[in-house]
């Protein structure tokens, strides 16, 4: 199968240039100007628009197995390649939670059947499950995941002898969530004493604070320092947290690397008032200093990748009061669109939303043949319409749970075309039913 993309601006490795680009199979075979040739398949003139390589997104929550009246891996990874997203890894907090060998490999096999996108699961490290981390697979399993901050099931790790011996002796990312489980105990009960359960949740961010955010983070920092750890921190949320990170070497010699998420670059503590439980997520949206300065460390290097932590739950769960609504949204179909905004009024360049969207995870978690529009590497891409005006609403979502804290906001680009692994998964808004995604491999 050959597929012709003539006329593209490809944004890749900080430049953007005209060309064409042909895929054979599953591989780009060649880029370059006028190409001409015999038996082709299908031909797509991308004159006008930009072709990116694949989003690879390293933290997602699909819900599969134990929690799919949320989502699925198939219905949220159709989501995904909806939005340009060709890759995730996805976090081991499904039902029963994927903290032995066993156990996350039966997600692979679920999605082995059912992912319209590439995928990986991070296993799942608890207080007394270390033997089991240890045999984990670094060729062939994203990370090990850890939750430092309240979480489900048997899944926070808050047992200091456990923590040091897991970041001595794992030789793979240690991704964690950092969020003190003290100070948000502490200041949950001082908001109940006053509201009981129905917590106004525009104090959510003074619950789930800057200090508790910072405390966790700092702590594992340290840890990782003294032990020599590969340490990687989701969903960072507040600007002390920037002082943390570092941006004077290369990010493939960094021992600890910095993720920020979509809706903590989007939206502040303000918009708790007009969009409520819907923007609940842990780390809480924050102010709008915080965002500001999440902005800066993006734009300068601290921050390494962008990501979604796309977390759906029902509108029902959703409507539940303050203490008894999961925290958490979903993102993954938009989070692209949203970056292409801030493209727009001219706050990020389109090479620096690839290289923090698609080239550093692949870096990060070194990715086998991916996250870079290069002769060789999988055909994972994205196509383009930079002024293409759209709204989000009910008809368009993908997502399972059906709904999108986006919902009535106006985007003015559009995913035309998405590839994974050279199979047109995206076709003008119309996605192939063929499930082409493949488990992701790391050479480590």
């Amino acid at each position: 199968m050959k597929t012709l993309i003539k006329n593209a601006a490809i944004v890749n490795e900080n430049q953007i240039f005209e060309s064409d680009l042909l895929i054979e199979n599953d591989l780009i075979l060649k880029i370059s100007k006028n190409i001409s040739e015999e038996s082709i398949d299908k031909i797509i003139d991308a004159s006008g628009k930009y072709l990116l390589p694949g989003v690879i997104d390293d933290q997602v929550h699909f819900r599969e197995p134990g929690l799919t009246h949320k989502g699925d891996i198939e219905s949220e990874s159709r989501a995904a390649v909806a939005g340009g997203v060709t890759s995730f890894i996805e976090q081991p907090n499904t039902v029963p939670n994927a903290v032995t060998q066993e156990l996350l490999e039966e997600k692979y096999k679920i999605a082995a059947e059912k992912s319209f996108a590439n995928y990986s699961f991070s296993m799942g490290g608890t207080n007394d499950n270390l033997e089991e981390v240890l045999k984990t697979n670094p060729r062939n399993v994203a990370a090990v995941k850890l939750f430092l901050g309240s979480s489900t099931g048997n899944m926070l790790v808050d047992n200091p002898e456990t923590l040091e011996e897991i970041f001595s002796k794992v030789k793979m990312p240690i991704c964690v969530h950092c969020e003190d489980e003290k100070t948000i105990r502490e200041n949950t009960e001082k908001y109940q004493k006053q509201y009981g359960d129905d917590i106004p949740v525009k104090f959510h961010h003074l619950i789930r604070s800057e200090e508790a955010c910072y405390i966790s983070s700092s702590k594992a920092v340290e840890l990782a320092k003294k032990t020599g750890a590969r340490l990687h921190i989701y969903h960072l949320s507040t600007a002390k947290e920037m002082q943390l990170f570092q941006n004077d070497i290369p990010l493939k010699d960094k021992k600890i690397t910095a993720e920020v998420c979509v809706h903590h670059l989007h939206f502040t503590s303000e918009d708790y008032e007009t969009k409520g439980t819907l923007i609940k997520w842990n780390p809480a949206v924050k102010t709008q200093n915080d965002k500001n300065g999440l902005w800066e460390a993006l734009l300068d290097d601290r921050i390494d990748v962008i990501a979604t932590d796309h977390a759906p739950h029902t509108l029902e769960e959703k409507d539940n009061v303050y203490t008894k609504c999961p925290s958490g949204a979903p993102l993954v179909q938009h989070s692209l669109i949203v970056m292409l905004e801030y493209f727009k009024k001219g706050k990020i360049s389109l090479e620096k939303i690839v290289e923090k969207m698609c080239h550093n995870p692949a870096i990060l978690f070194e990715i086998e043949q991916r996250g870079f529009i290069r002769e060789g590497y999988k055909a994972d891409l994205v196509l383009l319409d930079l002024n293409d005006k759209w709204t989000v609403s009910r008809e368009n979502i993908l997502y399972k749970c059906g709904w999108s804290p986006l919902e009535g906001t106006q985007f003015s680009s559009k995913v035309t075309h998405t590839f994974v692994n050279g199979h047109l998964a995206l076709d003008n808004g119309k996605i192939s039913e063929e499930k082409h995604g493949e488990r992701l491999l790391f050479e480590r």
